[in-house]
């Protein structure tokens, strides 16, 4: 080390990111790069900070968040540097608001409102249009400055609407239009996209209650698609799966287009438990023949917060279809059809692996009722209600949240929820952290805090992993299957992206609501617990106290991936 540095951690119990044993080392930090690790390193920078005890790792990689609208009016991508994220890729499931005509901004924004559960009224007034295409939107991005680095994919559902317009939620696409597609997916990947994006899943519909484009997509445009993306041989596919898409397919798309494929969402149902673990299997099959297959799985319970008027747990039933895209009066009849509640009650009470609620009252919750007549049922079940009234579940929730005008809020714990078989999925060799969704669902539940919870709640509390491979698993793993050589480690001449933490404090903080959106609008977000520090490229963006909105913007868009 010949040059003075900008900042030197001592005396911190180094986890490199590698999976090797900690050690106490110093880390000095040159020009926004690790300039020397060792013990005893000169004292003569500008900034020292003194671990004495605390635990330095590379920063958390989140492979899966939807910060594409947000992160154009919030650079600071709220909450996730706080919380030791120091690279977020967007774009996952193929929701992009890139590129985008003018005149589909609209829908772009009503699909998101549907799909992501985001208020309309924030992305109207939130989302700075200055793109059109997938190129000009990553040098809006280089432009607009970020608190943490950024790897985009180009999302399917956005390329499809370019070329088809309000038809790409309604039918296949002809040879011609496919063409088209493919071309925008190589000028993505030529301007430095980290992927192609997409969705099959059921649970996934837009403007209306029909489904996302991507949807509508033939598996000959699926594999056109993945074809195009890895010509220049970069890239990872990523999909969110539904049941008719089976990974034998996924298998061959990795075989024929030569890239890796990384499959959401992998998620425990406790009514169907093995079916996770069968796709889990399928993987690693296929890693065995030389085909490169990834599984998201998440270390969090998918819990979420909801009502009646957007009641995502319950959209992806067929039978609710006739209520998606409705709103007051309109969707008031429908939910006390009586015809409309049987057919959503045989359809729950039928098996099925891809859904997001399967019948599980025990687990859904009244948190916060409209009427103060109603506050008995604050903080009970819906289950408890049912079995004290002697009604049917389904007819309880749906009759408060009827009586209240659909402001009762409600929360369903989902997916997840056996903490053994969770256990295993996140120690499962081919599977990857991840699915925090972080910038979307802003009204449901946050989960950007994720890593922090695999840190604290896996690895320390319940000795499910090492605390070593915790944090192997959310710095240099992703990093090697996202293609980022110059992160995931603490190593010499690599960036300088760093999470300094107590190792018996870290974890997250319970949800609560915060009212910071544009407009006042409100979303849920989550603080750390036990973060000390973080450093993206050499600047510190979050100390013990939270965000630094007051440290310039050190971010850099990624869009150099190894093969």
């Amino acid at each position: 080390m010949t040059s003075t540095p900008d900042l030197l951690i001592r005396n911190a119990l180094v986890f490199d990111g590698s999976g090797s044993t900690p050690a106490i080392k110093d880390v000095a930090v040159i020009d926004g790069l690790i300039g020397a690790i060792g013990t005893n390193l000169s004292n003569s920078s500008s900034e020292t900070v003194d671990a004495d005890g605390l635990a330095l790792m590379p920063g958390i990689i989140d492979s899966h968040t939807h910060f594409d609208a947000q992160v154009t009016w919030d650079p600071y991508v709220r909450p996730s540097p706080a919380l030791g994220v120091t690279t977020a890729v967007i774009g996952n499931c193929g929701f992009t608001i890139a590129p985008c005509k003018p005149q589909d901004r609209d829908i772009t924004m009503r699909n998101l409102t549907q799909v992501e559960g985001m208020s309309l009224d924030v992305l109207r007034q939130g989302i700075d249009w200055g793109f059109e295409t997938f190129p000009e939107y990553l040098a809006f991005l280089r432009r607009k400055g970020s608190a943490v680095n950024l790897a985009a994919y180009i999302g399917h559902s956005s390329v499809r609407t370019w070329v088809m317009g309000a038809e790409a939620s309604q039918r296949a696409a002809t040879d011609a239009e496919i063409a088209q597609m493919a071309q925008i997916v190589r000028e993505a990947m030529a301007a430095g996209a980290v992927g192609f994006a997409s969705s099959t899943s059921p649970a996934h519909n837009g403007e209306g209650g029909l489904p996302m484009p991507s949807r509508l997509a033939s598996d000959a445009e699926m594999m056109a698609l993945i074809k195009a993306m890895g010509e220049a041989g970069r890239g990872v596919y990523m999909v969110t799966k539904g049941g008719q898409m089976p990974v034998s397919f996924l298998e061959d798309m990795a075989a024929q287009s030569g890239r890796p494929v990384m499959i959401a969402a992998l998620l425990h149902n406790s009514t169907n438990p093995g079916t996770v673990f069968n796709d889990l299997d399928a993987i690693t099959a296929a890693n065995t023949r030389g085909h490169r297959l990834t599984g998201q799985v998440s270390c969090c319970p998918l819990t979420m917060d909801f009502t009646l008027a957007s009641p995502y747990p319950v959209e992806g039933l067929q039978s609710w279809k006739p209520a998606l895209g409705l709103a007051g009066d309109a969707l008031k009849t429908v939910l006390l059809d009586a015809g409309f509640r049987q057919r959503v009650r045989d359809e729950i009470a039928a098996p099925s692996t891809f859904r997001l609620f399967n019948g599980e009252w025990d687990k859904v919750q009244v948190v916060e009722v409209a009427r103060p007549v109603h506050a008995r049922y604050e903080q009970r079940t819906v289950a408890d209600i049912a079995a004290q009234e002697g009604r049917d579940p389904l007819d309880v929730m749906l009759d408060l949240a009827l009586s209240e005008d659909l402001q009762t809020v409600f929360t369903a714990q989902l997916l997840n929820s056996d903490e053994e078989a969770v256990g295993r999925m996140l120690n499962h060799p081919h599977s990857l952290v991840s699915l925090s969704d972080a910038g979307a669902h802003l009204t449901f539940f946050n989960d950007a805090g994720f890593g922090l919870h695999l840190l604290g709640h896996w690895a320390r509390d319940l000795g499910a992993m090492t605390m070593t491979d915790a944090v192997r698993r959310l710095t240099s793993q992703p990093a090697r299957v996202l293609g980022l050589t110059d992160r995931g480690f603490i190593r010499e001449g690599l960036a300088a992206d760093l999470l300094l933490f107590d190792p018996a404090a870290v974890g997250r903080s319970p949800k609560r609501r915060v009212f910071d959106l544009p407009g006042g609008a409100a979303r849920l977000t989550t603080d750390a617990t036990g973060v000390q520090g973080v450093w993206v490229n050499g600047q510190r963006v979050a100390d013990q106290r939270g965000l630094k909105t007051d440290a310039p913007l050190a971010g850099r868009l990624l869009t150099q991936f190894a093969a």
